[in-house]
């Protein structure tokens, strides 16, 4: 109802053009009633006059032609308004789930049944059901039910009794109708849950494609869809079977009304009881047509309903999920400085990793922090941390001095640069990337942050300079193009997580410049296996399994030996640091 009622004006011309055409509905039976009547009275004169019969016809099929004319016109303003509601509503559901998600913190998207395929099923059907509903209520519903309850009324109005018999037949079905709704939830919720697995599938195909093609795994991957693609043939025609078998029940059930009610009008027109006439025969049996024409669609109907009822606790299982909305303070200083100080960080993921184990540190505000350690030592969840794309479960995070739930989130993230070793490219144009990082920046700034990253000569050359599609580039210019990001945003904190681990030798080298020349004055924490990189931190971190093993400046940490020393050797040898420094001497 919140997504409906901003369009209560449609509504309100919807229902007036559905009572309207309910009542044109009813004007066959009442013709036809009249129609055969007179006939009738025709036939048993004396005389029978062929230009007063013309003229019944006549009248009969002005009045039946014109009603459908008019009906025609009214149904189309029902529809036309029905589908503007709904074709509203649907954009709304969609914006606001949008809007919702964008909400949520980092750690709902690594939950389980969280992850992109499955959301996006979630949310298309959500949106595609919840969206048919609105069009079957106001568009089949409402004019078949209206239409059904005016029919009703005026076969209680000719004869009581008919009318209850016609009344007795509808309870009868919809008890048939809840019954096979109770029958096919279960399987409803398995046929969704097996579409949200097909369609995650897929996308795990679509982007590991060149690692399944690299396997010769295309036959694995193939097999693991068709089990998927037969338990869903199979759970479908389960549901197809049970709806089929109520659906003839209910069918059975509609004729059975029909028949009882031929058989009652014929009898009270046998029997001479008052107001029955051989017309009334016709007239009941085309007003129960009117009463069971809702019956007929109901079945195809409900099982709308119920799918929208099931895809709809997905949908609005988002859209209500106050749990996950990323909190937020209100602390926004005139300046930041970038002094971090985490006392006792406790941090486990949601699958159960134990990533950050009693850590305490303290990066220093305008100074380079290296955090170091094998991989899955904690490095990037530190980050993630200091980013508020989490919260840890115990301890305490302060910037500047102030607890870091307390700062203003947007704020916050305004302040920090972040390049990823792997970072996304949106589809668009070079410059649009670019300028993703400031969107108010000038085309000359633009330009500019990409000559620091030293992608600016390779964007010129392309036949479409700046306005090249950014997807196309390789995966060291995508790189790049993440750093100019940074660049352009210009923040006081930067996190460079493997910032040149996809570059070759010379563009690591160049961007080393560029990166070495804007770190003076900002709060610089690098996450590299490089050694280079490392070395010439003023501050290092060495972690294992998610807590502090040692920290001080790389020389001190080095002369201490342990896990440093045996990452730095490891490190120089992997790169034959001996037979370079020979061939530099």
């Amino acid at each position: 109802m919140p997504f409906v009622l901003p369009y209560r004006w449609l509504l309100i011309v919807t229902l007036v053009l559905t009572f309207a055409g309910s009542l044109m509905a009813q004007v066959n039976a009442v013709v036809l009633d009249k129609a055969v009547d007179s006939i009738n009275a025709m036939m048993h004169r004396e005389t029978f006059e062929w230009s007063e019969a013309a003229r019944l016809l006549v009248l009969v099929s002005v009045i039946l032609l014109g009603k459908e004319l008019l009906a025609a016109v009214i149904t189309f303003g029902q529809r036309i308004f029905g589908e503007k509601i709904r074709i509203n509503v649907s954009r709304d559901l969609s914006l606001r789930v949008v809007d919702r998600i964008l909400t949520f913190r980092v750690a709902y998207f690594g939950g389980e049944g969280n992850e992109p395929g499955k959301l996006q099923t979630r949310i298309d059907r959500g949106v595609m059901s919840l969206s048919n509903t609105v069009k079957n209520f106001f568009i089949d519903i409402l004019p078949l039910f209206t239409s059904a309850v005016m029919a009703l009324g005026l076969m209680f109005a000719a004869n009581v009794y008919v009318g209850l018999v016609a009344l007795a037949v509808i309870p009868v079905y919809f008890v048939i109708t809840a019954r096979q709704g109770t029958r096919m939830k279960g399987w409803r919720r398995r046929v969704f849950g097996t579409h949200q697995a097909l369609n995650h599938g897929i996308m795990n195909i679509l982007e590991s494609i060149t690692v399944i093609k690299s396997f010769n795994r295309e036959r694995v991957e193939a097999d693991k869809q068709a089990k998927l693609q037969n338990d869903s043939t199979d759970q479908q025609m389960q549901t197809r079977r049970i709806s089929f078998l109520f659906e003839g029940l209910k069918t059975f059930v509609e004729q059975i009304g029909t028949v009882l009610i031929i058989i009652l009008t014929a009898y009270l027109v046998l029997i001479d009881y008052p107001g029955m006439t051989i017309g009334k025969i016709m007239y009941h049996v085309l007003l129960f047509s009117n009463v069971s024409a809702p019956i007929r669609q109901l079945h195809r109907i409900y099982d709308d309903l119920n799918d929208a009822l099931i895809y709809a606790e997905g949908f609005f299982g988002i859209l209500d999920n106050d749990e996950e909305v990323e909190v937020s303070g209100n602390h926004k200083p005139a300046a930041v400085r970038g002094d971090f100080n985490l006392r006792n960080v406790e941090f486990t993921y949601g699958n159960g990793t134990h990533a950050i184990r009693d850590l305490t540190m303290h990066i220093e505000a305008g100074k380079t922090t290296a955090l170091v350690g094998l991989s899955g030592a904690g490095k990037s969840t530190i980050v993630n941390l200091l980013d508020k794309f989490y919260s840890p479960d115990e301890g305490s995070i302060t910037l500047d001095g102030v607890p870091l739930g307390e700062w203003d989130t947007e704020f916050l993230r305004d302040n920090i640069g972040l390049v990823l070793q792997k970072n996304h490219i949106f589809s668009g144009t070079i410059e649009e990337n670019i300028r993703y990082g400031s969107p108010k920046a000038t085309r000359e700034q633009v330009e500019e942050a990409a000559r620091k990253a030293y992608i600016y000569d390779q964007i010129e050359a392309l036949p479409d300079g700046f306005e090249s599609n950014a997807i196309q580039l390789s995966g060291g210019q995508q790189q790049r193009i993440a750093i100019a990001r940074m660049f352009l945003k210009n923040p006081p904190i930067i996190f460079l997580d493997e910032p040149t681990a996809s570059l070759d030798a010379i563009a690591t080298e160049q961007i080393k410049n560029s990166i070495d020349a804007i770190k003076e004055g900002r709060t610089v924490i690098v996450i590299s296996h490089n050694i280079g990189q490392i070395i010439d931190s003023d501050y290092i971190y060495v972690l294992d399994t998610g807590h502090v093993a040692q920290h001080g400046t790389p020389d001190e940490v080095y002369k201490q030996g342990g896990l440093y020393k045996d990452i730095f050797d490891a490190s120089a040898r992997s790169m034959n640091a001996d037979k370079i420094a020979a061939t530099l001497s």
